[in-house]
């Protein structure tokens, strides 16, 4: 299944070279290209691509209003890598709050970056999960009491959300856990509804602001 693709970057020679390294690699397209967060919308709208490569800034609307916005209006809407310069970044962390899957360094290799957008097409697992905890430790808003959620999860699906924000595969879930990969998805989809979360990390988001990683 080809895994189609939206370029949005104000910089024209970025998108250039993310477009040469995306387009050279087999199962991936480049669908479409926006120079401006609002631009972005109105091309994902337009389009509707898989994945979204998002500058986090840009004129008009930046990178972290317009995830809202195509998270909000479209029914299915794609996965969302935000592409920065700097990894510690609170425009990062807003970005991956507001529903970003994921994000990468502008400065990250060709291999990199295809496999960042392999892997978040797929969602079967958390992009550089300890940058991911770095940011939530720095940047996270920790709640004065936990969540209603947290006491609804059951010992498995806790083990579960623990390991994702680890970054493990649900294969790896499963090995560890001693499971199928079945077992380990139906635990997944039952985190994903608990947490009120579209994927892997906004659940584990709000694992760490809900303070349920404080001991891992």
């Amino acid at each position: 299944m080809t895994i189609r693709i939206v370029l949005a970057d104000d910089e024209r020679m970025v998108r250039t070279a993310l477009r040469a390294i995306l387009t050279a690699e087999p199962g991936l397209e480049v669908v479409g290209e926006a120079a401006t967060g609002a631009e972005a919308v109105s091309v994902v709208r337009e389009l509707a691509p898989d994945v979204v490569l998002m500058d986090v800034r840009m004129p008009e609307t930046d990178g972290i209003r317009a995830t809202e916005q195509i998270l909000a209006t479209l029914p299915d809407p794609p996965r969302i890598v935000v592409v920065t310069t700097f990894e510690n970044d609170a425009y990062v962390y807003e970005a991956l709050r507001a529903g970003a899957s994921g994000f990468l360094l502008k400065r990250a290799d060709a291999d990199s970056l295809v496999q960042a957008v392999r892997l978040v097409a797929h969602s079967d697992s958390l992009l550089f999960p300890a940058a991911v905890r770095a940011l939530a430790t720095e940047y996270g808003r920790t709640k004065a009491a936990p969540p209603a959620w947290v006491a609804r999860l059951t010992g498995r699906e806790s083990e579960v959300l623990r390991l994702m924000a680890a970054g493990l595969t649900n294969a790896e879930i499963a090995g560890r856990m001693g499971v199928g990969p079945a077992t380990v998805k139906t635990h997944v989809a039952a985190v994903l509804a608990k947490t009120a979360t579209r994927d892997r990390t906004q659940a584990v988001i709000a694992a760490y602001e809900a303070g349920f990683m404080k001991d891992v």
